[in-house]
This record gives C-alpha cells, structure tokens and sequence, in this order.
C-alpha cells in the first residue's frame, strides 16, 4: 500500500483522468473530491463490505415453502 501525506487543495492524479482533491481537513475527518468520467464507478468501501455481508448471510436463510401455504 502506498501511503501518501496531503495537504488541504493537494491533488492526487490517477491514470490520465481521476484526480483527486483534499477539500478540507476537521480533525480526524478529511473531505475529499473526486473527478472522473461518468463511466468509472467510484464506491465507498465499508458500503461495499456491508452489502457483501447481507447477501451473504441472505444465502443461510432457509428456503421459504409454500406447499401447504392456502391461497
């Protein structure tokens, strides 16, 4: 991992057309923009990992039966 020191209005340039800009600075809590075209996705990753374990523990649920289920 590269682990880089930035200051607030400091870019950072990915490839030829993701840059990435320190906004703001509040205590342990950094703002940042990013640029890039439309067609790349940018997710945050604890959403990521959340998502991951709720289809996850979805796939444990035991299947619903509707056999003896009246209409």
């Amino acid at each position: 991992m590269l682990v880089l020191s930035r200051k607030k209005g400091e870019k950072l340039i990915f490839g030829e057309n993701i840059i990435v800009e320190v906004l703001s600075i509040d205590g342990d809590r950094v703002s940042i923009g990013i640029d890039a075209p439309r067609e790349i996705r940018v997710y945050r990753k604890e959403l990521l990992d959340e998502t991951a374990s709720i289809n996850k523990s979805a796939t444990r649920v035991p299947p619903v039966s509707f056999q003896n289920a009246q209409p």
